[in-house]
């Protein structure tokens, strides 16, 4: 005889019920496409391609992709008011969390001022 979900939910007590709706809606959330994101946070595609600079044309062809530049993700990310994480789930490990990716922050931190940059130019170059 077969068991629905329903009937198993139901056999269990409301506290366990209870954690187990609670995980449900995590998982959920987990699993939201950027369209979903875009609509939680109650923004339009028009309005998120204001602060995108793009068309939102561009912004309804960023959330139908499936593969796209880490940079980015990060952008639409930060567009609707978040923080893009990459978490590596390794056996045995905690999670990770990888930071720099997709990021100008690492090309910041390598620029050098004007003046310095001729300088470590000349000090490189090979005497003549």
């Amino acid at each position: 005889m077969t068991i629905s979900l329903q009937e198993v939910l139901q056999g269990l007590p409301e506290e366990r019920r209870g954690r187990v709706e609670q995980r449900t809606e995590e998982l959920i959330a987990e699993e939201m496409t950027l369209r979903e994101v875009r609509r939680l946070r109650r923004i339009t595609q028009a309005n998120l391609s204001m602060k995108l600079k793009i068309g939102q044309e561009g912004v309804s062809r960023i959330e139908r992709r499936s593969d796209m530049n880490l940079s980015t993700l990060r952008s639409y990310v930060e567009g609707v008011g978040g923080k893009l994480r990459i978490m590596v789930e390794l056996p045995d490990q905690p999670p990770l969390i990888l930071s720099g990716l997709g990021s100008n922050n690492g090309i910041k931190k390598a620029k050098t001022k004007p003046g310095n940059r001729s300088r470590s130019k000349a000090k490189s170059a090979p005497a003549a």
